[in-house]
């Protein structure tokens, strides 16, 4: 039988300015892994994803990551207590209860790409 297990899966995020981008990120508790080449790991614990210098005419306000997360009252705070909506002029919503029965917020990134932050309810 083959081994089709998958270790992970990271998606390619688009930056108009990749060196505030890569700041923005590690603002708010990412980790710079590895930068070079135009393309910067970040992780945040066991999840990344993979910054690159590179922006499509629209791509970055037609994309969107999501973030699940244990406490999303907890990161709603740590994203006020990080100073990123003032400091990169970024957008951050209220937390609001979905209908598919989660609990989430959503922050845009300097480039305009929505990270919807969230976590499941009952």
């Amino acid at each position: 039988m083959a081994n089709l297990r998958v270790t992970e899966i990271k998606a390619f995020v688009p930056s108009r300015d990749f060196e505030v981008s890569k700041k923005f990120y590690q603002d708010l508790g990412f980790t710079m892994a590895s930068d070079g080449d135009g393309i910067a790991y970040f992780h945040f614990g066991h999840v990344s994803f993979l910054l690159q210098d590179f922006c499509a005419e629209g791509l970055a306000e037609n994309f969107m990551m999501h973030i699940l997360v244990e406490d999303v009252e907890a990161w709603w705070n740590h994203v006020q207590a990080s100073g990123v909506v003032a400091r990169y002029g970024v957008s951050c919503s209220d937390m609001q209860a979905q209908p598919w029965r989660m609990k989430d917020f959503c922050l845009t990134d300097p480039s305009g790409v929505l990270w919807r932050i969230g976590q499941n309810t009952d």
